[in-house]
């Protein structure tokens, strides 16, 4: 064998095992627990989904998986934290229509570019909204309220998880819409404005199903409509905002996705979709969810991207039309 021959053996050899690298590295893929940075308190919908897929998602990667709740800033500390995080599939944003749409439209400076600095994985559920008021209003409809409201301008304050929160743009979409005027009291994380609105320091909000409904069954909430475009599957006898306050068109729904650090690589993407889109399947997880109020989605992250982008576009007119523009 020549010298030549033995050389070009060898360069052919090198080449294979470069080939053949990245292709143990994805399989490898997860060796270590795996981070779901939750950007909002215990006790809300993104917290909420974090825990319903936890146990499935860790016999699925076969690793534990570790929940994080990073709050603040309207889930922007979070957020930030994994968009800085290295791509490679041990830190995941569990993201939600603020985090990942309704920000970008709302603050003029962000710490993080959710398109351009974090790779969409996959949208994962719809989050089933409630309006709700304390006893002691005396209203029991949305009309009874905005005619309420209109009557006492000023007397009546709701609570939000945080300025520029989904909880937040819901309830100012519905003041432009009826002309009412109700004063904004933010809190750090939905669990925090339960006991204020219970006790009746404040008197409305708009809040997640899973936070508002079992206080209205107890009786200390009266839920008065459900902000989607149709009736709750849970509760089908609460009316929506649109029919009930006389509103066609009003919609406040939001939505949850799991996101990545930009630069992921595609094999470690796709490992992941294909493991949320499993655990999302599995009967167990679905009824977790539907006591949550939510609802499963689910999609590739194509998908998943475009709709960020749109909603982006959608919430950025909404923030300036109703002049909800933060610095």
């Amino acid at each position: 064998m020549t010298f030549l021959t033995r050389w070009l053996r060898t360069l052919a050899a090198c080449a294979l095992a470069a080939a053949i690298v990245p292709t143990v590295s994805a399989q490898a893929y997860p060796s270590r627990p795996v981070r779901l940075i939750v950007p909002f308190p215990p006790g809300g919908a993104v917290d909420a989904y974090a825990r319903a897929v936890q146990p499935a998602l860790a016999d699925t990667l076969g690793q534990p998986i570790v929940i994080e709740n990073r709050a603040g800033a309207s889930g922007m500390i979070g957020a930030e934290l994994v968009a800085k995080a290295p791509p490679d599939g041990y830190t995941l944003l569990v993201g939600n229509v603020a985090t990942l749409a309704m920000n970008a439209g709302i603050y003029t400076k962000m710490p993080y570019d959710p398109v351009k600095d974090l790779t969409p994985v996959m949208q994962t559920v719809m989050v089933n909204y409630v309006l709700v008021v304390s006893p002691g209003v005396p209203v029991r409809t949305v009309a009874e309220l905005v005619a309420y409201a209109k009557a006492n301008p000023g007397k009546l304050s709701y609570g939000s998880s945080g300025s520029g929160s989904a909880q937040h743009m819901a309830a100012e979409l519905f003041k432009a819409q009826t002309g009412t005027n109700i004063t904004h009291v933010p809190y750090k994380g939905t669990g925090a404005l339960v006991g204020d609105l219970v006790a009746g320091h404040i008197q409305v909000a708009f809040a997640d199903q899973a936070s508002m409904m079992p206080q209205v069954k107890a009786g200390k909430l009266r839920a008065l409509a459900v902000g989607g475009a149709r009736r709750s599957p849970e509760y089908p006898d609460i009316p929506t905002v649109a029919e009930a306050g006389g509103l066609p068109g009003y919609e406040a729904v939001a939505w949850q996705g799991i996101a990545a650090p930009a630069g992921l690589p595609s094999s470690i993407l796709r490992r992941l979709n294909e493991a949320f889109q499993k655990v999302q399947a599995d009967p167990e997880v679905r009824k977790r969810l539907a006591t949550a109020g939510l609802t499963p989605v689910g999609g590739g992250p194509d998908e998943f991207g475009k709709y960020i982008r749109s909603e982006i576009a959608k919430w950025s007119k909404v923030a300036k039309d109703i002049g909800a523009t933060l610095d």
